[in-house]
């Protein structure tokens, strides 16, 4: 990681997420950075901080019961485009070690989001889970 501010909690990054469905057609890469918020945050044994990654998208999600719209207030505390209609897609996720990650360059940190509405994005995450439907992508 290079110097800057360090990933925080509800912090939104700019961040080349890779979906999984690019995964699994063999790519490595995201195609291109795209707003993502830290969702979640893990000290492992040995200290190193392993962050869960959920994508913003401006592609509909009206039918998807594990994407949360986000708020015309959330969307200016994090920095995006306030005149998009943005959702958090929750069911599926990039892991990521912090201090081992290439990805947060200095200026990538777009803004953060109010803890309440991490809540309820983590609590659509943890639905996705218990059904089942939730989808990781390992970064290291």
């Amino acid at each position: 990681m290079t110097d800057g501010p360090k990933p925080r909690l509800g912090d939104v990054w700019r961040y080349p997420y890779l979906w999984k469905r690019e995964q699994s057609a063999g790519n490595t890469e995201g195609v291109k950075n795209r707003p993502c918020a830290l969702a979640l945050l893990k000290r492992s044994e040995n200290g190193l901080s392993q962050i869960m990654l959920v994508p913003i998208t401006t592609k509909p999600q009206d039918k998807n019961p594990y994407a949360v719209e986000v708020p015309e207030i959330e969307k200016k505390r994090a920095g995006l485009d306030m005149t998009l209609r943005l959702w958090v897609v929750t069911q599926e996720y990039n892991v990521d070690i912090v201090e081992r990650s290439y990805y947060f360059e200095p200026h990538a940190q777009l803004g953060s989001f109010s803890m309440s509405f991490v809540k309820q994005v983590q609590a659509k995450m943890i639905e996705a889970v218990k059904a089942r439907k939730s989808l990781s992508v390992l970064r290291q």
